[in-house]
């Protein structure tokens, strides 16, 4: 095991925070104060993050789940921002930066233990490459921000890491919390069983077997509170309509070349959403025989999820692209590996990069886009 370079991680986390730091500023100080205003940066000054799913987040955890529409959020994040808030002191405050301390930290332990499966799958170089691309991605935004996404990757490539290295109960108790954290953590269930076929001639391997009864644990769980709040143990899937895969790409593609109109907010929009489905898409094949199998089924899956459950009837169907393809840490890698061989790629990802997530950071900010 190669030994991850902490200073070069935590450089990269730093910068990246100042970055949105600075976004933040502008945001709230300079683009939506009043004319000529002597307002101080205060407390509210990060609630300027508080929009969209954060903010429903944030009710769950100090409310609970009160309708149906809140089961479509899985439970352990707001659960531990009700359990960090409480030793904050339960204000109002404390929820959002209880929410945000989690979803830093979480990014952090993330990019150690990505550094791990980068390296020990392609090497060093394209490793820390990895980690650039996926802090400067347009919408890593999310990240800062008390959302799911930094849990859920923190989670789910340690799922990913255990399974390599054969500790079975711990990708199991992993996988469990992954499946508590977003209903698309049930799919680790494939990578496990795909790893447990590799080994199938190992004469330990019923060893291995029992821990992956661990993964749909969280599920059930879920639909069992589910059950007992609103009387449906599948309310989380009642906002995820089912679709053709091909019935949201089409529908993008009517959305952007026939019913919005040039250069109108949304059709900006779905250009991005798409140009994200079909870039991760190309980069999922392209990485099929580069990297581990399990990890470009694992890529395979969540592509299959936002085209399956995104839903036809919207402005934007493929909008669940923007987030969940965070999550997609193969097509990271594969993307550091291409980009380590082309230099002007690695040039191009840099500069795109870094621009969008200022420009959409600043739109969140301002409550002007959601993910």
């Amino acid at each position: 095991m190669k030994r991850a370079p902490i200073r070069d991680i935590m450089v990269l986390f730093l910068v990246t925070r100042l970055l949105l730091l600075l976004v933040t500023y502008f945001g709230y100080i300079l683009l939506t104060a009043e004319q000529y205003s002597s307002a101080p940066v205060d407390a509210a000054f990060f609630t300027s993050w508080n929009h969209g799913i954060v903010l429903r987040y944030l009710h769950i955890a100090q409310a609970g789940y009160q309708s149906a529409a809140d089961t479509a959020l899985f439970p352990l994040f707001p659960l531990l921002i009700a359990a960090l808030a409480h030793l904050f002191g339960n204000g109002d405050w404390s929820y959002l930066f209880a929410g945000m301390l989690i979803s830093n930290l979480a990014l952090l332990g993330a990019l150690f233990v990505l550094y791990q499966l980068a390296v020990e799958s392609i090497g060093e170089a394209v490793a820390q490459r990895t980690l650039l691309y996926l802090c400067i991605f347009p919408t890593a935004f999310v990240f800062f921000t008390a959302s799911h996404e930094a849990l859920f990757l923190l989670l789910t490539t340690g799922v990913l890491l255990a399974l390599r290295r054969q500790h079975w109960w711990l990708a199991g108790l992993l996988g469990c919390g992954a499946a508590l954290t977003d209903i698309t953590g049930l799919l680790l269930i494939v990578p496990y069983l795909y790893e447990l076929w590799l080994r199938r001639e190992n004469a330990k391997l019923w060893l291995a077997l029992p821990p992956v009864v661990l993964l749909p644990i969280g599920t059930v769980l879920y639909s069992f509170y589910c059950w007992q709040i609103v009387g449906n143990p599948f309310a989380f899937l009642a906002s995820r309509p089912l679709s053709w895969p091909w019935q949201s790409l089409w529908q993008a593609f009517v959305e952007l070349f026939w019913r919005q109109p040039f250069g109108s907010f949304y059709q900006v929009r779905v250009l991005i959403s798409l140009s994200i489905t079909l870039a991760f898409l190309l980069l999922t094949l392209s990485g099929w025989s580069r990297l581990r199998i399990s990890y470009s089924l694992w890529n395979i899956l969540l592509l299959c999820s936002i085209l399956l459950f995104s839903g036809s009837d919207q402005h934007d169907p493929l909008a669940a692209s923007q987030s969940l393809v965070l999550v997609m840490f193969p097509a990271f890698i594969t993307l550091a590996q291409i980009g380590e061989r082309r230099s002007w790629l690695h040039q191009v990802v840099q500069i795109v990069g870094v621009m969008l997530l200022a420009t959409l950071s600043l739109l969140f900010i301002m409550n002007r886009w959601m993910v």
